[in-house]
């Protein structure tokens, strides 16, 4: 299949991670495949926008959301942009395609008071798990990195004197981020206990099991979970879920858009406006408050 090249541009021009350069080959493969055994296409090159439309019919009748199909063709636009790019082909079929409507579900932030109370949960636990947990919630709440972020930190990526951690976000772009003193507190606190853990296997991350492996993602989800399962009634708890709260209470305190995009690591304000509704929600609030013809 015609997929090599782009592959090793998706890897070293692009540097997307490995999952999303998985993620993308399978959708190519699988559209290859419909299109060979469907309409007899083994020259993906030449492909009419009609063959790639039947496809996303296809889909839909299998049940994907929107959402999904619009991942799907996300796939095969890069593809056909980077045969652009080669000069392999004059035109994309998807030159013209228009994205399926997709609702917008709102993500809820976790209240002030639900992360304290989840942190004042964890004051109270003294071993291993309870130390690390304290920190893990601590850092997703107090830097708004991604969880497979926080899953890769690694020791020297942490620095006491500075008060700083360095992470590796998406495409391999490092940032600095600062950290509070209750986190270098808490940074402090964990480490003679990882230190003292036996056989670790994984000794240059930060975030380790009791086995000596690094912590993983489902671990990192189960974790948040739980602990906020305790402290809210939301639908949604997870570690996204904490990075959203970052943003809002960031945003509601009035923090500058433009920081708080380098702070979580996104390539464009378009993607950090996403967490300011909830705090026009409050500036409403406030103006509704306190705006003296109101009462009028």
């Amino acid at each position: 299949m015609p997929f090599k090249n782009f592959i090793n541009y998706l890897v070293l021009e692009k540097k997307y991670s490995s999952h999303t350069v998985i993620a993308y080959k399978n959708d190519l493969e699988k559209f290859y495949e419909f299109a060979a055994t469907e309409f007899d296409y083994s020259e993906i090159t030449t492909i009419h926008y009609s063959i790639i439309r039947s496809w996303i019919v296809k889909l839909v009748d299998d049940g994907l959301s929107n959402q999904s199909v619009n991942r799907k063709i996300s796939s095969l636009k890069t593809y056909y942009k980077f045969l652009l790019k080669i000069g392999a082909i004059e035109i994309s079929p998807l030159a013209k395609h228009k994205s399926l409507k997709t609702s917008k579900k709102i993500q809820v932030p976790f209240s002030e008071n639900e992360i304290e109370n989840v942190l004042n949960l964890l004051k109270e636990e003294k071993d291993f798990n309870g130390v690390r947990n304290k920190l893990i919630v601590e850092l997703f709440y107090s830097t708004g990195i991604r969880r497979t972020e926080l899953v890769n930190l690694k020791i020297k990526d942490v620095s006491v004197s500075q008060q700083t951690i360095k992470v590796l976000g998406k495409r391999n772009k490092e940032r600095r981020i600062p950290l509070l003193p209750s986190v270098i507190e808490s940074i402090k606190n964990y480490i003679p206990l990882r230190d003292g853990l036996d056989n670790k296997k994984d000794s240059s991350f930060l975030f380790l099991t009791l086995k000596g492996i690094k912590v993983y993602e489902t671990l990192v989800y189960r974790i948040i979970n739980s602990y906020f399962s305790t402290a809210s009634e939301k639908v949604k708890k997870s570690p996204h879920i904490l990075r959203h709260s970052f943003a809002t209470h960031l945003l509601n305190e009035g923090a500058d858009l433009k920081a708080v995009k380098e702070l979580l690591g996104h390539s464009s304000l378009a993607s950090t406006q996403v967490y300011t509704h909830n705090s026009i929600a409050k500036l409403k609030q406030v103006y509704q408050n306190s705006h003296p013809r109101n009462s009028k």
